[in-house]
């Protein structure tokens, strides 16, 4: 299957096309940046000299793909979505361009109008966890945002328990400095950045929309940033409708998650990594699930890791391609991680 990326040249680009590099049923025949073009693809991401002699092309001289990923900033995908369908492949898109389904939410987080409300319909939300069999047969595939990502795998089972109240919910969300894309400005430095705890978005963050769209709960969501380069760690305080205990948690991880491939349940009483901890999955498309029973406040705490730029981006989608193409759902993303790193 031949591949192309637009917008190859950022950390979620760099990330694809390290991890498609090593896919065995997929070839990358494209990938664009504007202000890179002509140059070798290892200019942008180091890591990857010697790995392929590809070098970006401006966006004018892509060609039609088996499948197109788009690696855009917010906003950049809706003018390219159209076309793409129209020669006939398959879109991933990266971007938080096609994820809602309610067009007005568009105009109320991202300040703008949709264009194309009725391929918001055709769209199919890029979590296999949750949307497998709607994957399979997608022309349109929005892979969801990392901070998204996180706490809709979290919050999901419970809300389809019916075992909290869907109307006070409360995400509390890390994350690392490469969420924040190659241009973050001066908030960004390291001078500005290194130490910090900072709450960027103490309420209104955009991820806000995706999470109530796919769990069908009220949320509050609060967003820091801390000093790391990849990882998100969301822990969810949801308020149980009923007495729960964790064995009872268990029972509903398990049998949401028992027999996905990239989701593992992390939940232990001795050892330092007793819960989800973010830095152990750097480079990997893993999620790790926690969870705890607060019956002190009537509360239930769920805990989700991931690397920002894998399960959160770039793996996510990889996933998604097996998925729609019927590869092997691991074939390319086999990572496992580095321990100590």
């Amino acid at each position: 299957m031949n591949v192309a990326i637009v917008g190859g040249s950022g950390y979620t680009g760099g990330e694809l096309l390290r991890i498609l590099l090593g896919h065995p049923q997929v070839e990358v025949r494209q990938v664009t940046s504007e202000a890179m073009a002509g140059k070798p693809v290892w200019r942008a991401h180091p890591n990857l000299r010697k790995a392929t002699s590809l070098a970006f092309v401006a966006r004018s001289a892509l060609q039609p793909a088996d499948v197109t990923f788009l690696a855009t900033p917010h906003g950049g995908s809706v003018p390219l979505v159209p076309s793409l369908l129209r020669d006939g492949g398959t879109v991933i898109d990266l971007s938080a361009d096609y994820r809602l389904k309610d067009p007005t939410r568009y105009r109320e987080y991202y300040g703008f109008d949709h264009p194309h409300p009725e391929l918001l319909q055709e769209s199919v939300l890029g979590l296999p966890e949750l949307h497998r069999e709607a994957i399979r047969g997608a022309r349109l595939v929005a892979v969801p945002g990392c901070i998204a990502t996180a706490a809709i795998l979290a919050l999901a089972p419970l809300a389809r328990a019916g075992v909290i109240d869907a109307r006070r919910v409360v995400v509390d969300a890390k994350s690392g400095s490469s969420a924040s894309g190659q241009d973050p400005g001066r908030a960004g430095l390291h001078a500005e950045r290194s130490g910090v705890m900072r709450a960027y978005a103490p309420a209104g963050h955009r991820h806000t929309a995706e999470i109530e769209q796919e769990t069908g709960a009220r949320v509050a969501l609060s967003c820091h940033a801390v000093e790391a380069v990849r990882g998100v760690l969301a822990t969810v305080h949801a308020f149980a409708t009923r007495p729960i205990d964790e064995k009872e948690l268990w029972r509903t991880y398990r049998a949401a998650y028992g027999s996905e491939p990239f989701v593992r349940l992390v939940h232990e009483t001795d050892g330092i990594h007793r819960e989800p901890e973010p830095k152990i999955l750097a480079g990997t498309n893993y999620c790790d699930l926690g969870f705890a029973a607060d019956a002190h406040a009537e509360r239930i705490v769920s805990l989700a890791a991931i690397d920002n730029l894998g399960k959160g981006a770039a793996g996510n989608a990889v996933q998604c391609l097996n998925v729609r193409a019927g590869f092997p759902e691991s074939a390319g993303l086999g990572f496992l991680g580095l321990h100590p790193a």
